[in-house]
């Protein structure tokens, strides 16, 4: 039977062998013991923090670090992004890497008559996408590129020129209509239907070169959000719901998502933060256009 003296030994001995080991270690790779033996520690207040990142995480799916730390701090709570990059490798948040794709690129330039100010250019497009059953839903997106507002997203079994039109006629009395509208050469913007009521409500058109969507960049950039953070995340049964699901989004897009491009504002903040668009015609030296309805 071993004696409590010897055992004690023998502790000491593996203590003592333990240290000249970490000893020769730190020697080797030249770094302080203390350091060797450190172990990093979450503070209790980084583990709320933590777990309400987590938790925006799974809300916004589609979200990175930098805009999860531009809605913490929007709650009031003013966080370093080192901070929150950290907490958010430790839990193993990082997105996905998007596989590089081979895309045609067009020449580098300016975008033609960029938006100077609010109701300056409008854009507007359209996407598809299908319900559970198959069947095809056809999209149009309205967006000011100024203030990079979703002004109307509008979901049909089909759109015509008319249902542009109505579209617009609803933006135009609620917001007033721009000074131009940029889109592609698509069937139902060069309508003549579009290009008479246009011409009569003296809003210029800014066509695009076919084939060439980086001369459309913002709601090319809309579009592509748009898709992934609702398009791609919903099941639609019918074109209600999905008329629904996607009106909410909108206004979340609105009024809830910062965007990087305002210095991650929303959209809606940025153009509340501006000068009110009465101040801008008078400055721009502009008249207000008198909205001409389709029939009157």
């Amino acid at each position: 039977m071993v004696s409590p003296q010897a055992k004690r030994a023998g502790v000491r001995y593996l203590i003592a062998e333990r240290e000249y080991s970490q000893r020769q270690a730190c020697e080797l790779v030249r770094v302080a013991r203390s350091s060797l033996r450190y172990q990093s520690r979450i503070k209790p207040e980084e583990g709320e923090l933590k777990a309400r990142i987590r938790q925006l995480a799974n809300s916004h799916q589609a979200y990175g670090c930098p805009r999860i730390t531009a809605l913490l701090r929007r709650e009031g709570e003013w966080v370093n992004h080192k901070r929150v990059h950290r907490l958010w490798k430790l839990e193993g948040l990082q997105l996905p890497r998007r596989k590089p794709r081979k895309l045609r690129r067009g020449p580098k330039g300016e975008v033609v008559n960029r938006a100077e100010y609010y109701n300056h250019v409008w854009s507007y497009d359209f996407l598809e996408d299908r319900t559970e059953s198959g069947s095809k839903l056809r999209i149009l997106t309205v967006l000011d590129e100024f203030t990079r507002e979703s002004l109307e997203i509008r979901v049909e079994r089909s759109i015509s020129a008319i249902k542009v039109i109505d579209t617009l006629e609803w933006l135009g009395l609620v917001r007033g209509l721009p000074g131009n509208i940029r889109s592609d050469n698509g069937p139902e913007f060069v309508a003549k239907a579009i290009q008479q009521w246009l011409q009569e409500n003296h809003c210029q058109t800014i066509y695009i070169k076919p084939g060439s969507p980086w001369e459309n960049p913002y709601i090319e950039s809309f579009n592509g959000k748009f898709r992934e953070e609702c398009l791609d995340r919903y099941a639609f049964a019918n074109g209600r719901e999905a008329q629904e699901i996607i009106t909410g989004w909108r206004e979340g897009y609105n009024q809830y998502r910062p965007h990087s491009s305002l210095g991650y504002q929303t959209p809606a903040e940025f153009a509340a933060s501006i000068v009110s668009p009465l101040d801008l015609l008078e400055n721009a030296k502009l008249e207000p256009k008198t909205l001409s309805l389709t029939g009157a």
